[in-house]
């Protein structure tokens, strides 16, 4: 409670004598002592009862009031009984020291004046908590953020807004947010930070600004300077954080049986599993085969975003659009319907480019596919892993690479039923693989190396580290285990394809 409320306590009977200024300090509890120095049993924030016994002279009350100063009490309340009123000394000494002080008249007992602070104390703790379990109630029962965003607009006075890295608001009044506040969130410096926007000052803070990297975040954005609210106002921030953490991680479907047969869907559609296990799971995504596809992959420096967080921040880019998505090896992959947007890589392309600012040096690589239909869903995913890995060889912080910037040879093997591509892969590199595996060796890798270089045998071979009569040996065995000619260019070109759907 704050001091000012002491003087509504009829049957405390406190009397202000000095700290008029100092009155919207609050009181966290009473302490009653006639101690000299009580400072080390204070920790702040304390209303001191005191019947001035320690006092001899001016220079006791001087040492008294700077010791309570020193511990940042609340105020002093100086009781009539010994001197009929505060000396003239004490005036002074709280005055100076900035301490607030009240009187307590000869008939009020210091028990009834503790009594009666401390049964406010522990009813406006009662209101505090009651107010804490209803926003979790109302979170939980299904009234969401909007509801306990409306809570602390109504106890705060100032609008509130949940927005996401991508600029999406989350939660928060029907009036809109200015475009600019996603590039306010992710440039700013440090957070909590203040931004003018569109003529308002809003204040800036991140839900976890220490266990998530900033491009994947969410953030509270409040129409006011935080710097200009009570304490108890900023208090009121960390336990807001919580509740919006603790609704993200509901919304997160990693824990529940959609997130987990995404993930298998992916997994599925990399490796080399049949066609049907692909449609089968598919289907139970909640995904139809009648639909046509788009596959978006990503990447991104370890400084930008964590590789937990990738796949957040992948469906947070495509959202909306109901994504059946995972991660491969610190890649995160996406499957999303296309619908009739024509324009979703246009918007993908957009999107991931604002997240720039937010990058702080770090890279984040995406490739996007072309439209497929749910029978060649394989060849999307190849074909926006393949753009990803140009996009991250570009020195840009954000960078997009979509399927018409990709080779010739990668759009026909995209347009290639998944049956056919694995069997074509099988056939050529199968019997490559088993015999590196077998023998410790390293044709698979010979092969790539040596059509890289269009068949010279000089670069293949100081590329390769070894001699040129090795190389030899190990293209012949590559020609003997697959009956193939690398000599021939029909031979080489379905090396090279057979490569490229790995």
């Amino acid at each position: 409670m704050r001091l000012r409320s002491l003087l509504a306590l009829t049957e405390a009977g406190l009397e202000l004598v000095t700290g008029e200024d100092e009155l919207e300090r609050f009181v966290r509890w009473v302490v009653t002592t006639d101690m000299l120095d009580p400072s080390r049993y204070l920790s702040g924030g304390e209303l001191v009862l005191t019947g001035l016994q320690f006092r001899r002279d001016a220079g006791d009350t001087e040492a008294f009031i700077a010791a309570l100063a020193r511990a940042k009490v609340a105020a002093v309340a100086a009781g009539d009984a010994k001197y009929g009123e505060p000396p003239a000394d004490l005036v002074e000494a709280c005055r100076r020291h900035r301490v607030p002080l009240f009187r307590v008249p000869e008939h009020i007992a210091f028990a009834t004046v503790t009594e009666q602070v401390n049964r406010n104390l522990s009813t406006g703790r009662a209101a505090d908590l009651a107010a804490i379990l209803d926003r979790h109630r109302q979170l939980v029962s299904g009234g969401g953020l909007d509801s306990v965003l409306e809570l602390i607009h109504r106890n705060l006075g100032t609008p509130c807004w949940v927005v996401s890295s991508t600029g999406r608001v989350v939660a928060g009044p029907q009036q809109p947010l200015s475009a600019q506040v996603q590039a306010a969130c992710l440039s700013a410096q440090r957070l909590p930070a203040t931004s003018s926007l569109d003529g308002s000052l809003f204040s800036l803070f991140a839900v976890d600004a220490d266990g998530t990297s900033r491009v994947a975040d969410w953030f509270m954005v409040f129409e006011s300077d935080y710097k200009d609210w009570p304490e108890e106002h900023r208090a009121i921030i960390g336990e807001l954080a919580a509740v919006v953490a603790l609704e993200r991680v509901r919304q997160d479907d990693r824990q529940n049986a959609e997130g987990r047969l995404a993930q298998e869907l992916i997994e599925l559609v990399v490796s080399d599993a049949k066609p049907a296990e692909i449609v089968s799971r598919l289907e139970l995504t909640g995904l139809a085969l009648s639909e046509r596809y788009l596959a978006v992959a990503a990447t991104a420096d370890s400084g930008a975003v964590r590789p937990r967080e990738l796949r957040s921040l992948l469906r947070e880019i495509l959202y909306g659009r109901s994504p059946a998505a995972g991660v491969i090896d610190g890649e995160a992959i996406a499957l999303v319907p296309i619908g009739d947007d024509d324009n979703l890589d246009d918007r993908i392309q957009r999107a991931v480019e604002a997240l720039e600012p937010g990058l702080q040096g770090s890279r984040l690589a995406v490739g996007i596919s072309g439209g497929v239909d749910g029978e060649s869903l394989r060849g999307a995913v190849e074909e926006a892993r393949y753009a990803r890995r140009m996009a991250a060889e570009r020195n840009q912080p954000t960078s997009v690479v979509r399927h018409d910037e990709l080779a010739t040879h990668m759009l026909l093997l995209a347009s290639v039923p998944d049956e056919v591509r694995r069997m074509f892969r099988v056939r050529l590199l199968d019997p490559l693989a088993v015999y590196d595996r077998d023998n410790r060796a390293d044709l698979v890798h010979t092969l790539e190396t040596f059509l890289q270089v269009s068949g010279s045998w000089s670069k293949c071979a100081e590329l390769l580290h070894v001699h040129v009569n090795t190389l030899r040996y190990r293209v012949q065995r590559i020609e003997e285990l697959t009956d193939r000619d690398l000599s021939r260019l029909e031979d080489r070109v379905d090396f090279f394809l057979a490569l490229a759907l790995r």
